[in-house]
């Protein structure tokens, strides 16, 4: 919460103007269900999607056979757990990281899209 108006001022992409037929949203978690998150992320121009604390609780006490969605981002890094050396770095230079972290990016998506099984 501490660092959204910092991380929303130093964006590098140019990006254009947000309009009622075209605005720009920015999806963040419960953690920054805050009514000052909410004004930052309107005064740089995106539509905040923020999930309110104790709604996913809700939705499963009201909803039968309800499954809390992960987000893209958390179940790729789950995936990306799996491969120890990517987990554990044992590389010294982070030019043979990178290129390991590439290799397992590679082979999640040859999973996902099932030619590596």
């Amino acid at each position: 919460m501490k660092l959204v108006k910092s991380t929303l001022a130093d964006l590098k992409l140019n990006r254009p103007r947000p309009t009622a037929a075209l605005p720009q949203g920015l999806c963040l978690d419960k953690g920054y269900d805050y009514d000052e998150v909410r004004a930052l992320v309107a005064e740089f121009g995106f539509t905040a999607h923020i999930r309110a604390r104790g709604e996913e609780a809700v939705a499963i006490k009201q909803e039968a056979g309800f499954r809390a969605r992960r987000w893209v981002v958390e179940r790729t890094h789950s995936w990306m757990n799996r491969f120890r050396r990517v987990l554990i770095r044992w590389e010294k230079r982070a030019e043979t990281y990178l290129a390991f972290l590439h290799l397992a990016c590679a082979v999640i998506t040859w999973r996902a899209i099932g030619l590596l099984e």
